[in-house]
């Protein structure tokens, strides 16, 4: 079964996620710096859960530009990503709207780590289906990026409880490890 119609639907609910979370912003009441401070939070949350929706963007791209045809189970795996993934505008307002309350920040974390998990469920049914040679495992190897985001998440999830902010410190830096460029499957697919 050929990917195009598989990656083309995927960009779509990208764009319409990243969509949906710009519409979520409320423009602030007010001309000063003051009216944008009370939209900081929000706004903060939104830039997270952009960079990180771009990092999924750019990583399925990728993943997908290294294999050569889906099957059903990869068509259902990806679903389930994008699924996951689909949550992010709601618990970004969620969080954002309530300054960064312990429980939204707590289900934030379980949004990222259920699309940390999909993600990885994805990648390991596309080298199954494309085989252990493939260029795709190649260059996955072990994928110590996405055993430790994950890692990272359950880490951060009950620590919102405690302190909310060690929780979003977590997921920052998880979007800072996928900001460094990791060049493993170009390296692969050009050699």
């Amino acid at each position: 079964m050929s990917k195009s119609r598989l990656e083309a639907f995927s960009d779509g609910v990208f764009a319409v996620i990243i969509t949906i979370m710009v519409l979520d912003m409320k423009v602030p009441r007010g001309t000063d710096l003051q009216a944008l401070k009370s939209v900081l939070p929000v706004f903060l949350c939104y830039v997270l859960s952009y960079l990180y929706v771009g990092i999924y963007w750019n990583n399925h791209h990728h993943l997908l530009h290294a294999s050569q045809h889906v099957t059903g189970g990869i068509l259902w795996a990806n679903l389930i990503l994008l699924f996951c993934l689909s949550l992010a505008p709601f618990t970004t307002a969620w969080m954002g709207e309530n300054d960064y309350a312990p429980l939204p920040v707590a289900i934030y974390g379980a949004m990222l780590l259920a699309a940390g998990i999909a993600y990885f469920v994805l990648t390991r049914t596309l080298i199954a289906h494309h085989g252990d040679k493939s260029v795709l495992a190649r260059s996955i190897g072990n994928d110590w990026k996405g055993r430790t985001s994950m890692l990272l998440y359950a880490f951060a999830i009950p620590m919102a409880f405690i302190k909310s902010w060690i929780s979003c410190a977590g997921y920052a830096l998880v979007a800072i490890m996928w900001l460094l460029p990791d060049r493993r499957i170009e390296k692969q697919v050009h050699a």
